[in-house]
């Protein structure tokens, strides 16, 4: 398991072409489907390589902090499928982009700025 904790490229890899093919899946709509199932599968590996480097991060003496990054990143997969699953069945879909929205600034914020692991691109 030391691969997926060895640095958070792989980590953050994951997380870029899963918002990537999300906005391409809501650009899309309806005919979205093989996206929807590739983003799904993107859903999975950013929990498990997220999972990891919770688990190392707790080696650091921040756990809380990580432990609301963690949930800010569930949510964020969570309000990326409530989108796509309203847009199909033609309901509302503007709380959901915002909190999207929300929620992801705040996990960015998190992992960039306040976390040991991450990198503060403003230093």
């Amino acid at each position: 398991m030391n691969f997926l904790t060895s640095q958070t490229h792989l980590h953050i890899t994951t997380w870029v072409v899963a918002i990537v093919i999300f906005l391409i899946a809501a650009l899309m709509g309806k005919q979205s489907k093989g996206l929807h199932m590739t983003l799904r599968l993107f859903y999975i590996l950013i929990i498990i390589t997220g999972v990891a480097l919770f688990i190392k991060g707790m080696d650091y003496g921040q756990g809380m902090l990580y432990g609301f990054k963690f949930l800010g990143g569930i949510l964020v997969i969570g309000m990326m499928e409530m989108v796509l699953v309203r847009q199909k069945k033609n309901k509302p879909t503007g709380l959901f982009w915002i909190l999207f929205a929300v929620f992801l600034f705040i996990t960015l914020y998190l992992g960039f700025f306040k976390l040991p692991m991450g990198k503060n691109f403003l230093a």
